[in-house]
């Protein structure tokens, strides 16, 4: 008989609470260059962009500095922009989604334990979110100086959550996040709409008992 006995989640943020951070990121490429994947290329397989990327996530480089890095590498690469708004100009195609903001109201009423894991991009990442109506417990890369895959981000999201690892479920939209997550003993959801992660997290957490706190059943 399987035991399901997780009683927290933790959620990411972009592509998982808002629209695709993808679809985002090919928008502005297509705006700027015609080319939809020239951002995600230039963030995955270039390395001052991917450098630029992790220490702006991790806190050690401000927004200015990310977007004028950014903005250099793209104009290197044909795209003739400038840093300031580039980080503005990829968030306005993240837009809230309402079904995913329900399920985490949902799972918190229902007595669970509810955090976000998020890695930062820019100053107003998180605009128009009351993330600590939202969540017990907030943990943003830049603020704690570690992001995603590490295997510190998600050790100090249980920490501030009050869980073990091993009673917690991940979502996130990345597959090398919720790897790095397993490593850890937190059992993982990838996110790609709110029906399907909704059932996947059913499958791993404990049903609520009758006065509304989650807990362990046999089934």
């Amino acid at each position: 008989m399987n035991v399901r006995v997780r009683t927290a989640v933790l959620f990411d943020f972009g592509g998982v609470l808002t629209t695709s951070v993808v679809t985002a990121f090919e928008e502005l490429g297509t705006e700027i260059a015609d080319d939809p994947e020239l951002l995600l290329r230039l963030l995955s397989k270039d390395e001052e962009s991917s450098a630029l990327l992790v220490a702006h996530e991790e806190g050690r480089i401000k927004e200015s500095e990310f977007e004028n890095g950014l903005a250099a590498r793209l104009r290197a690469h044909g795209a003739p922009v400038e840093g300031p708004g580039l980080v503005r100009r990829i968030q306005t195609g993240l837009r809230p989604d309402p079904d995913m903001i329900t399920l985490v109201a949902t799972l918190r009423a229902e007595g669970r334990r509810v955090g976000l894991l998020s890695n930062s991009l820019g100053d107003r990442c998180y605009e128009g979110f009351d993330l600590p109506a939202m969540f017990d417990a907030v943990t943003v890369s830049g603020e704690i100086g570690v992001r995603k895959p590490s295997r510190r981000a998600y050790a100090v999201a249980c920490e501030r959550l009050g869980v073990r690892p091993e009673d917690t479920v991940m979502v996130d939209d990345l597959p090398q996040n919720i790897v790095a997550a397993e490593r850890l003993g937190i059992a993982g959801v990838v996110h790609r709409d709110a029906p399907t992660t909704a059932t996947g997290l059913a499958k791993l957490l404990a049903p609520p008992s009758a006065d509304g706190r989650s807990g362990p059943r046999r089934s």
